[in-house]
């Protein structure tokens, strides 16, 4: 079993935080999103990962370094593959077609998930959805009476179905689905300016292909500030009884915390009262503040502050502003 993971994208609506690192990197709840999306589906796959492919920008040696080091901790080999040009879903997939081999997940990521399913790995295939109250924002499948996908329909304008799809598929031979991609490329079959995998998927079902749905609980989105930090609210409700959760390193002092919150190593909070659903990050100093709902990253010092819905990036330096509040990396902001 393999992952491949395209997450080339820039992540511009999430600026400023990914001017530093890419989205995928930005912790929630104490891991970064692609990681939490790597371990989560290792869950549901039942069998063990060989190799999960990262296909990425040219984001350097330290991030290459950090996202091996992610499949590594689940016993498997990371790989990087690069795409330098934004030419579509299909096109990112084969920037790492040497990895496109036996059973494969296709994830992409900027999505993490919630399921109680394990998958069927003797599928043929399987698109991972989630119902939905307004479809027409996303793409969506229909099934037939044997629960098999009979349709991919992209952005609806009247109902078809409430279950879209999420980002994330399984391919039991990943050699077809390399061919399928292939051919698209060589015929430069695009929709809308890309070569898109919907096409894939499409010409694979016409082919006898038997697609199936594996509907997940809860769906979140990173795609920008406001999103990222709501799905590290819902992730620290997942994992609010998991040991932990507060380093045994950070240190507490007149302090109140209202959980579920993530405490990294080597913390110091005094005379401040944190959570529900924050996150901070190794080395980080609070003092004389009160944070709700929000993601503090490592190596920062709040003080005299009170913030919510806030994201705080890497070594930043925030006082005397009561506010939602979006700073990057290296940033100062003293009232």
């Amino acid at each position: 079993m393999r992952i491949i993971i395209p997450m080339a994208g820039m992540g511009k609506r999430m600026r400023p935080h990914t001017l530093t690192v890419p989205k995928p990197l930005i912790p929630i709840a104490g891991k970064p999103i692609v990681q939490r999306l790597v371990e989560d589906i290792a869950k549901v796959c039942q069998e063990p990962i060989e190799e999960v492919a990262f296909i990425v920008g040219r984001f350097g040696d330290a991030v290459e370094a950090d996202l091996k080091s992610i499949a590594e901790k689940i016993g498997a080999k990371g790989s990087i593959h690069y795409q330098d040009e934004a030419l579509g879903t299909a096109h990112a997939i084969m920037c790492a077609k040497e990895a496109l081999t036996g059973k494969v997940v296709v994830a992409f990521a900027d999505t993490l998930f919630k399921a109680d399913f394990k998958l069927d790995t003797n599928a043929d295939g399987t698109i991972w959805v989630q119902r939905v109250e307004d479809p027409r924002p996303f793409g969506v499948i229909k099934l037939n009476d044997n629960n098999e996908i009979t349709d991919f329909i992209e952005k609806p304008q009247e109902f078809v179905s409430d279950l879209a799809i999420i980002g994330i598929y399984y391919f039991r031979d990943g050699e077809y689905l390399r061919q399928e991609l292939q051919y698209l490329l060589d015929n430069d079959i695009k929709d809308k300016g890309e070569y898109q995998l919907t096409n894939a998927l499409e010409n694979m079902k016409n082919k006898g292909t038997k697609f199936i749905p594996a509907v997940i609980s809860e769906w979140l989105d990173c795609g920008n500030k406001n999103a990222t930090v709501y799905t590290n609210q819902r992730y620290l409700e997942y994992i609010k009884d998991e040991e932990g959760l507060v380093a045994s390193t950070a240190t507490l002092e007149n302090t109140v915390i209202i959980p579920p919150v993530y405490i990294g190593e080597n913390a110091q909070i005094t005379n401040s009262v944190i959570g529900p659903h924050v996150s901070i990050g190794n080395n980080t100093s609070v003092y004389n503040s009160v944070v709700s709902n929000s993601i503090i990253q490592e190596n920062t010092g709040i003080k005299n502050s009170n913030i919510a819905n806030s994201m705080l990036g890497n070594f930043v330096v925030y006082e005397g502003r009561q506010s939602d509040v979006s700073l990057g990396d290296y940033n100062t902001l003293i009232d």
